[in-house]
């Protein structure tokens, strides 16, 4: 009986590292495909030309914060539009948000001249990576 217990002590010891190695390189995976998709995205956004991008910021009562896109788990959808099929891609959800930018010399006043865009990644709804890009006239 004491033989087993040592035995499956051992074996806990042996296998442990080997697991734990596995867990660590899924997430290194999982954050590189999640840091891809936050550029993907953050590319198409910055795209579009700056008048249309401020076309698209909807004015909610403060003037300068709005939902661009979110893209539900298991929906994230290629600069194509087509969703991503691989299982891989399963979990991972996206949201953007573009909001006004005024520099310390500006007023808010005048008309913004940059728009931050933001970018964040979701892994089964854990926050997994975050992109921003200022745009400017």
């Amino acid at each position: 009986m004491m033989a087993t217990v040592v035995l499956g002590i051992a074996a806990a010891g042996v296998l442990l590292p080997f697991t734990g190695g596995a867990a660590v390189r899924a997430e290194g995976t999982r954050r590189t495909l999640a840091a891809k998709l936050a550029a993907d995205l953050v590319e198409q956004i910055i795209s579009i030309p700056f008048e249309e991008l401020e076309q698209i910021i909807a004015d909610p009562g403060d003037g300068s914060y709005v939902d661009y896109v979110i893209e539900e788990q298991g929906h994230v959808k290629d600069a194509g539009g087509t969703e991503f099929t691989d299982p891989s891609y399963a979990n991972f959800s996206r949201t953007a948000t573009c909001e006004y930018v005024y520099m310390p010399q500006e007023s808010e006043a005048a008309d913004p001249r940059f728009i931050l865009v933001t970018v964040r990644v979701y892994y089964s709804g854990r926050p997994i990576a975050t992109a921003n890009r200022l745009v400017g006239k």
